[in-house]
């Protein structure tokens, strides 16, 4: 057979399987657990990203943190400056590439736009040349963003413009062939959480959370931009912040040192608010150097680890010299996730 007819009957095998109705699918479907109260926040520093020399780094790094907490059920991601104040550039243009003159900015822009369901996005986020490398991305495929054929108590959606037959409440699009309508008037372009029913009720605004509070469903997670690792903590979006926190470092102690209760019993550890914050390539301690607010209090290197409850290496003994934060990301949360996930 010549080459470009194998080529042909290659491509007509590829077609064939593409089409069969027997085809294996995903037959995953998101499931609740208990209704909770208690959330997981990460911190990330922008270092992460400043020695990268290329667009596609910077998007691919941020799409990989990204990735790891869609799938650690991560609630709220905060992104914070450990650059030298005297090196941030000032009148940064919002409206141009900002990976290099404002990573803070670049990265949650980034992570904000994988956060927010596909249907809407276009909407939301005009065409931006932070954007431009969209495509290295990867899917989220979190519960709010769901199947057109999967139904969920709980549905993200977008106010249009236009009135109803009825003449009052709003027009939402929920990424469906139909759209909704709700008694509320809300202005065009409002991302809204929605309860909806399956008995014909018209559904319903809820608070963002609600999903999780009430149903036990994550629903993605919060992002936050800090311009330094103190404000992280001063700023927290929680009435007392955060009660329980983890500093991540080569230099800290094990897990099992860290929470010996938690490992020998297996239940889970008493908090509402856990915060887990990763250094950049020259760790946490870089950060507080950085830190005006933290200088005056002389929190720096060595003394850095008193800003956390637990300072804790999560990796101990590692083959490489160093581990890339996107890396530390993952291994983190799979040691960690113990303190709040006992199945």
């Amino acid at each position: 057979m010549a080459p470009s007819e194998q080529h042909k009957a290659k491509k007509r095998r590829l077609d064939d399987g593409a089409e069969r109705a027997d085809a294996p699918k995903s037959s995953s479907r998101f499931r609740p657990t208990e209704p909770r109260e208690w959330t997981v926040s990460v911190a990330i520093p922008t270092s992460i990203i400043t020695d990268c020399v290329t667009r596609e780094q910077r998007t691919t790094i941020v799409g990989r943190i990204a990735r790891a907490l869609a799938v650690f059920s991560v609630d709220e991601v905060v992104i914070f400056d450990d650059s030298p104040m005297d090196s941030r550039a000032p009148n940064v243009d919002l409206d141009a590439f900002t990976g290099d003159t404002d990573p803070a900015h670049f990265m949650t822009h980034i992570l904000s736009y994988l956060e927010t369901p596909p249907f809407m996005r276009k909407n939301l986020f005009p065409l931006h040349p932070n954007l431009r490398s969209q495509g290295l991305l990867p899917s989220l495929d979190m519960p709010h963003h769901p199947y057109k054929d999967e139904w969920l108590p709980y549905r993200e959606g977008l106010t249009i413009a236009g009135r109803p037959k009825s003449g009052k409440g709003t027009i939402v699009d929920v990424g469906l062939r139909d759209t909704v309508t709700i008694s509320e008037e809300i202005p065009p372009k409002t991302r809204v959480t929605l309860q909806v029913f399956d008995d014909g009720r018209d559904p319903e605004p809820v608070h963002p959370a609600a999903p999780r509070t009430e149903a036990g469903y994550y629903w993605g997670y919060t992002v936050r931009k800090c311009t330094s690792l103190s404000k992280v903590f001063t700023e927290s979006a929680f009435e007392d912040g955060y009660d329980l926190s983890v500093g991540t470092s080569e230099r800290g102690v094990p897990v099992a040192r860290a929470f010996p209760d938690v490992v020998a019993s297996g239940t889970t550890a008493d908090f509402r608010h856990l915060l887990v914050a990763f250094g950049g390539p020259r760790g946490l301690e870089y950060a507080a150097m950085n830190d005006p607010d933290l200088g005056e209090l002389n929190v720096a290197g060595g003394r850095t680890r008193e800003l956390f409850d637990h300072w804790v290496n999560v990796l101990p003994h590692q083959g490489s010299r160093s581990i890339r934060t996107e890396e530390a990301v993952l291994i983190a949360l799979t040691a960690l996730r113990p303190l709040w996930f006992s199945g």
